[in-house]
């Protein structure tokens, strides 16, 4: 179930970025927006939600650390899992029937990425309460985000982007 999430990238920037650099660091595509703009000396905006972080100090090897701990994973509008560290609390999973369905777990599933990486065995939850409550807590701030940087509504042009030709 990592699929689309765990998936190489790659950087080059010779005399910049250490070359041969491997890392099991968390970095989300939409940390590249944060990251760029402070490289290019661009301001990120502050009238809207920006989910991405600034991950300059961790790819020019100035600290081990990525400045992500977790990710959201959705698929399309539904929220599948959260990530933390090596920790996966997922709140759906695919059954293997014909059909390849969806279907909410009656509780959310922990997985260790490390000791499990095709997710197959659960953790027992009860035992590892600590991780459940970092994975809630990224839940959590992202809800609360939602009250001071709702959701666009489907249909909704954004007033940033300028009207397109065919009048929307």
């Amino acid at each position: 179930m990592e699929g689309s999430l765990r998936v190489p990238f790659l950087v080059r920037w010779p005399g910049k970025i250490p070359a041969g650099g491997v890392s099991n660091e968390i970095v989300h595509q939409v940390d590249t927006f944060t990251t760029f703009a402070k490289i290019a000396g661009g301001l990120v905006p502050t009238d809207r939600a920006i989910d991405g972080v600034d991950q300059t100090d961790f790819l020019l090897g100035r600290q081990p650390k990525s400045n992500r701990e977790s990710v959201l994973a959705f698929v399309a509008e539904r929220l599948e899992a959260v990530k933390w560290r090596n920790w996966k609390l997922a709140f759906y999973e695919e059954t293997r029937d014909w059909f390849g369905t969806t279907v909410k777990t009656t509780l959310p599933k922990l997985f260790n990425l490390i000791t499990d990486p095709k997710e197959e065995y659960p953790e027992e939850t009860w035992r590892n309460t600590w991780a459940v409550d970092r994975c809630l807590n990224a839940y959590r701030e992202f809800y609360d985000s939602l009250k001071i940087y709702p959701a666009i509504p489907e249909g909704t042009r954004d007033p940033y982007l300028p009207p397109s030709s065919s009048g929307g």
